[in-house]
């Protein structure tokens, strides 16, 4: 885990002392493992870290009938990739043998035949479900998939069913290096269902497992719900399957391989929003791609972000030090952030304010940002010629490049305070942090409505359409001529950060989430005390009575037990919450 994610989990545990963690991490690259570990709080139990960046063999060797498990698990597996839109019936149900019906039960020969029809209607949604788990208690039983899955066995397969009547017509044209692609691919994504982690001892001791992230790094709280019974929570501040679907474009993979692809992240996406008792979005946008995936409306709660307030204290409340006539541009430099429409629409800034200035701070993101930069710095040096006021000056341009810690931004806050006007020029975003960032600094804010910023900024901040520089320069004019309007947008913008956007109200949101789960959940364990001996009366009655005991939108309230949490706890005053870690596009 890294960047924005680490510091929200690492401030989630910190912050949530009376419970117990367990901590179960994948990592993606050798460099995120060799970034170290952060100092752990004591009520931090345990860690476990498993890479999903290596190939290394399991040594595990299956007999027939193991070879027979996986050859019919996995068929059904990539059966269900690669089926095409005919596999649906128009009650969204395909017959057991695949075969689809007018009804979506016709057919009388399938397998599983029962009654007159002789066939049971079955989901696309519960094949795939029921196939990743045979696979998972086959890794279970046999010690390891990954020689399997990377095995002739499982790429004839996928070959097979990818060359079957009714697949789609985008994997009916896949070549072999396009198989070895997909195969290659689901033999890393599924790397985790061989994981040690599902006995009594490792996530089947918790009292919930909290998945940090969507998709595959979602599957190890998947099989723990699957295994034990333990209850899934799943909080997704960036979406798992837009995020593979920006970084498989038509440069990057053949449409055979897309479609496949896609087929996987979507079906996995959707199991998993089935599967979990609550899912967390951290904002509407978020929030609205989970709905369409599958997520059920009734156990979706939208928590947003926890981002730390106090080090923009001294900005937000210290009166107004901003250059005059300064436009500030802060954040990672990469081509979503579209410097080049902002660049232009400074162009006619200046036209309207000649004495207007840009200050663009930020560092590249790798490779591509700096090859971005480069390029925005050419264009600025076009766009304005080094300004001289004599023939014996030395000329100077309005647009600058720095980055965080240089002399003119020794600090995060002393970017935001230097300008008068925060801008963001994004085509596409999340959850927009560098905006809210400027609005705990009292910033007025000029945005593009990309993702969730209209969400972020409400009505504090002005919004024009993306990749329209006219616009953003007609909004950027409206404010730098209008001194009174920035002052209450900006006041308007630090009260609305503070109280929907930091860490507090985050850790507090989660809180009342972890015993609103554990509270609607079966006791599984019995509690020993320090002699061995069963203690009878650890969980109160209620956690006893099977189903809802409370409506589903209930507020839990703490027990009248002194220094107990309600229900779950394996120790006084604890809940045993598994965070399960990765970073965003892990996979």
């Amino acid at each position: 885990m890294s960047g924005d994610a680490r510091l929200w989990c690492d401030r989630l545990v910190r912050g949530l002392g009376q419970h117990e963690f367990d901590l179960y991490a994948l990592s993606r690259t050798r460099r995120q493992e060799d970034e170290g570990w952060l100092p752990l709080p004591p009520h931090v139990s345990r860690v476990r870290t498993a890479p999903l960046w290596t190939a290394d063999e399991d040594g595990v060797t299956y007999g027939r009938r193991a070879r027979r498990r996986f050859a019919e698990s996995y068929a059904e597996f990539v059966g269900v990739l690669c089926a095409g839109p005919a596999a649906d019936g128009p009650d969204g149900t395909v017959l057991s043998d695949g075969t689809a019906g007018p009804d979506g039960a016709a057919g009388s020969n399938g397998p599983g035949v029962a009654g007159g029809s002789g066939v049971v209607p079955v989901s696309l949604a519960d094949r795939f479900g029921n196939a990743l788990h045979a696979l998972a208690e086959l890794a279970r039983d046999e010690g390891g998939l990954a020689a399997a899955l990377r095995s002739d066995t499982a790429l004839r397969t996928l070959e097979r069913a990818c060359r079957a009547p009714g697949a789609l017509g985008t994997a009916r044209e896949a070549r072999v290096p396009d198989l070895l692609a997909v195969a290659a691919h689901l033999e890393r994504a599924l790397r985790p269902l061989s994981l040690d982690w599902y006995g009594d001892d490792g996530l089947g001791a918790a009292d919930l497992c909290h998945a940090t992230a969507g998709g595959p790094a979602a599957l190890a709280g998947l099989l723990a719900q699957h295994f034990s019974g333990v209850p899934l929570l799943v909080t997704e501040y960036g979406v798992q399957l837009r995020s593979h679907y920006l970084a498989t474009g038509p440069d990057t993979a053949t449409p055979a391989v897309r479609a496949l692809l896609a087929a996987f992240h979507g079906r996995l996406a959707a199991e998993v929003y089935r599967r979990a008792a609550i899912i967390t979005p951290g904002n509407a946008h978020t929030r609205r791609w989970q709905e369409r995936c599958g997520a059920e409306r009734a156990r979706i709660r939208t928590v947003h972000p926890g981002m730390e307030a106090a080090r923009f204290t001294e900005v937000g409340e210290a009166p107004d030090r901003a250059e005059p006539d300064t436009l500030v541009w802060v954040g990672r430099i990469e081509p979503a952030k579209d410097l080049v429409s902002l660049l232009h629409a400074f162009a006619e800034v200046r036209k309207e304010e000649p004495k207007a200035r840009l200050r663009v701070v930020g560092a590249p993101a790798g490779p591509e940002g700096q090859a971005y930069l480069g390029h925005c710095r050419a264009l600025a040096a076009q766009l304005f010629p080094d300004e001289a006021d004599g023939v014996h000056a030395v000329g100077d341009n309005p647009v600058s490049f720095d980055e965080i810690g240089g002399p003119e931004a020794p600090t995060l806050a002393d970017a935001y305070a230097s300008g008068e006007i925060v801008v963001l020029s994004s085509v596409v975003e999340g959850f927009p942090a560098g905006l809210v960032e400027a609005m705990f600094c009292g910033r007025a804010t000029v945005s593009t409505d990309v993702g969730a910023v209209v969400e972020a900024i409400g009505g504090t901040g002005l919004v024009v359409p993306p990749r329209n520089p006219r616009a953003l320069a007609e909004a950027c004019v409206t404010l730098l001529r209008d001194p009174e309007r920035r002052a209450r947008l900006g006041a308007a913008a630090r009260a609305r950060a503070l109280e929907l956007f930091t860490v507090e109200q985050n850790i507090a949101a989660f809180h009342s989430i972890y015993l609103e789960i554990v509270s609607h959940c079966p006791v599984r364990r019995v509690v020993l005390d320090r002699s061995g001996e069963p203690l009878p009366f650890a969980f109160p009655a209620e956690a006893r009575v099977p189903g809802r005991w409370t409506g589903p939108t209930a507020r839990v309230a703490q027990p009248a037990v002194p220094g107990r949490a309600l229900g779950t706890a394996l120790r006084p005053a604890s809940v045993r919450a598994t965070p399960l870690t990765a970073t965003e596009g892990a996979l």
